[in-house]
């Protein structure tokens, strides 16, 4: 049995930290690791929690999204929570000296962006690497980068990605949108209809790997011998199975119930088992 340390090492949160695009993310999951679980936490874990707390605030002025800024908030209202008092007083003031850093970097960009602006075409060859949430996020930033997540050709690779090959006949239900709205609106259509758990979860159990994972419009982004990853191969996870997962290595206990088997047979574990938003004692 593994310990706590090995599956917070698991997680992979501090590699992700420094990652654009994986940072607000990251810290959501370290707020609510730190609300949730801490207190139950070994020592030596705790001091880890806790280097990585001040490592994410640290990191804030090179990431400059806002998305970055709300998720640095949360963070903050767990670390005032759950820490003790000298943690906490060192946390605090690790925030406001990167919230002073971030705002001083983001005039100065302001400042420069009229020399510095990439060229549109630039910025939509950098999105179309991006999963759905860094997409949206990305066109939170400014009035360009906005323009240039709206791209009409990447929704439509957005919408391949997640609902299949898209259908010609449908493209007349809207004659009403303008070319260049088509796609977004016919995704956002789509996405209201379908669950939103598995299309917004960025954390899943990959069959593959056999282990928690980070996820990319529901794919895992490790290779599997050749094996190719399919959205069926995912099970989309909640902060709270994350958190259960840290604590109770018992989480990987494989079930026999019918409820917990995969389509091809293979009993898969009592992860799934928790019933959404189930309230914790």
């Amino acid at each position: 049995m593994s310990s706590p340390l090995e599956r917070y090492q698991n997680l992979g949160l501090r590699e992700s930290l420094p990652k654009i695009y994986r940072y607000p993310f990251a810290c959501k999951e370290l707020s609510f690791i730190l609300r949730e679980a801490y207190n139950k936490l070994p020592k030596n874990l705790q001091a880890i929690v806790f280097q990585d707390t001040l490592t994410a605030f640290r990191l804030l002025p090179e990431v400059q999204t806002s998305s970055a800024v709300s998720s640095t908030h949360i963070l903050l209202q767990s670390v005032e929570a759950a820490l003790p008092k000298q943690k906490k007083s060192l946390a605090v003031t690790e925030f406001k000296h990167a919230m002073v850093a971030h705002k001083r970097r983001l005039k100065t960009r302001r400042e420069g962006n009229g020399s510095a602006q990439l060229p549109h075409d630039a910025l939509v060859h950098i999105f179309s690497f991006l999963d759905m949430q860094s997409l949206i996020s990305m066109g939170l930033v400014c009035w360009s980068w906005n323009l240039a997540a709206s791209d009409n050709h990447l929704w439509e690779s957005q919408y391949t990605t997640f609902f299949g090959n898209s259908d010609n006949n449908m493209k007349k239900q809207f004659t009403i949108l303008a070319e260049d709205e088509y796609w977004k609106a016919t995704f956002r259509r789509a996405y209201t209809g379908s669950s939103g758990k598995r299309l917004t979860s960025s954390r899943g159990y990959c069959r593959h790997c056999k282990s928690i994972v980070w996820i990319d419009n529901m794919k895992c982004p490790n290779s599997h011998s050749g094996k190719i990853s399919r959205i069926q191969d995912i099970k989309p996870l909640d902060a709270w199975q994350v958190v259960e997962y840290l604590l109770d290595d018992s989480l990987f206990v494989i079930s026999s119930s019918d409820s917990d088997t995969d389509s091809d047979g293979e009993p898969v574990s009592r992860l799934w088992a928790y019933p959404k938003h189930m309230k914790r004692s």
